[in-house]
């Protein structure tokens, strides 16, 4: 996870850098304008005026300068318009038209650079609630937790979103560690807010349940009571997958109860296979459909010290090459087994990337879980 962070780290400062190399450009170039027009104007003939090119210079202004600046930039070009026409010896009815529409757009200019910075402002606030916002809902993921390491990979799929339709917990109960992995059907803030009630729903009942099928069963129950009682909200059409796993502090295994979820990928010994889950349950809010039964079967399957777990959503699983073919998981994941764990999710991250030639078009969450 943390090779992850560094990785994720290093891009955003590439990415930072060149933006602030952007920004620095367009706020010099309304300068660069009046001053090469003034040069080419001095130096060509009376026949080919380049004053008319100052009318760009408060209109490049306005879109990264603050309106008095704008202000500031537009009357720098009426005196250099100005100076230019002396030098021409101009009419002074020339002159006065000139004046006046460099006027005209100097006003509209700063009244645009106004209304920009307001509209700025605004997107900053909204953005910092939105990351209060996310970072309650969905907080990072401890990289330790009693026996086990967890690294993580998630990506959600709206541009300059931290949460989505996939959401993920871990907690650590009395005697074992609790895990919780999930995938909302569908996208927007639907998904968000059927994601916002599993995970506070999961985060009471992982302390106080008894075992796993408790767990999903409190679950079922927040879901339930959530669309009773909002039944207008977007929620109500909505289920979501969610793979369970428990691992004890003094018992080599893991147990994992799968509500519709993929089945993880369990390295055992060196060895990795499908992890066995013969009768997984319903995802949560289907239950009360009719459409099988509500009993949830325990799986326990040994995970020893090195042993490593990875649960994933089928944004991984499903993510597609440019023929329509779907990622081979469990190859590359057989092909990784000797490499180290904190690599792992970093090296899938990027194979993913590679693999679909552009990046992630859904959530995509996956957890490594492995044995201390």
């Amino acid at each position: 996870m943390h090779e992850q962070m560094r990785d994720l780290s290093t891009v955003r400062d590439e990415l930072s850098w060149k933006a602030d190399a952007g920004y620095i450009a367009g706020r010099l170039l309304p300068f660069l304008v009046i001053a090469l027009s003034v040069v080419a104007d001095a130096l060509t003939s009376d026949r080919e005026p380049f004053d008319r090119v100052l009318f760009a210079a408060p209109a490049l202004a306005a879109v990264t300068w603050g309106s008095r600046v704008t202000a500031g930039v537009g009357l720098l070009s009426m005196v250099a318009s100005a100076g230019l026409a002396e030098l021409r010896s101009e009419d002074v009815p020339g002159l006065l038209i000139n004046e006046t529409v460099l006027l005209a757009v100097t006003v509209a200019a700063a009244w645009s650079s106004r209304l920009r910075q307001n509209r700025e402002a605004e997107l900053r606030q909204v953005h910092s609630v939105a990351e209060a916002v996310q970072t309650a809902l969905q907080r990072p993921m401890p990289s330790h937790l009693g026996p086990v390491e967890l690294h993580l990979l998630y990506e959600a799929s709206a541009a300059g979103a931290h949460v989505g339709g996939d959401f993920y917990k871990a907690l650590q109960v009395r005697g074992a560690v609790r895990i919780m992995l999930g995938d909302v059907q569908g996208k927007g803030l639907g998904a968000l807010e059927t994601a916002s009630i599993l995970l506070g729903s999961f985060r009471e009942a992982a302390y106080t349940a008894p075992d796993l099928p408790a767990v999903a069963e409190r679950l079922e129950f927040s879901m339930a009571r959530y669309t009773e009682r909002t039944q207008d909200s977007d929620v109500a059409g909505r289920f979501a997958t969610v793979l369970l796993a428990e691992i004890p502090d003094d018992e080599p295994v893991v147990r994992l109860v799968s509500c519709g979820h993929p089945a993880p990928l369990l390295q055992h010994r060196g060895v990795l296979a499908t992890a066995d889950l013969p009768s997984p349950s319903l995802p949560v809010n289907l239950s009360g459909l009719g459409l099988g039964s509500d009993d949830y079967d325990v799986q326990e399957l040994p995970f020893e010290q090195g042993d490593r777990l990875l649960m994933f959503t089928d944004g991984v699983s499903e993510t597609r090459d440019q023929t329509g073919a779907f990622y081979p998981l469990e190859e590359r994941m057989r092909a990784w087994t000797k490499e180290p764990a904190d690599r792992m999710t970093t090296l899938l991250r990027e194979d993913l990337v590679r693999y679909s030639g552009h990046g992630f078009d859904d959530d995509t969450a996956a957890v490594l879980v492995v044995r201390r």
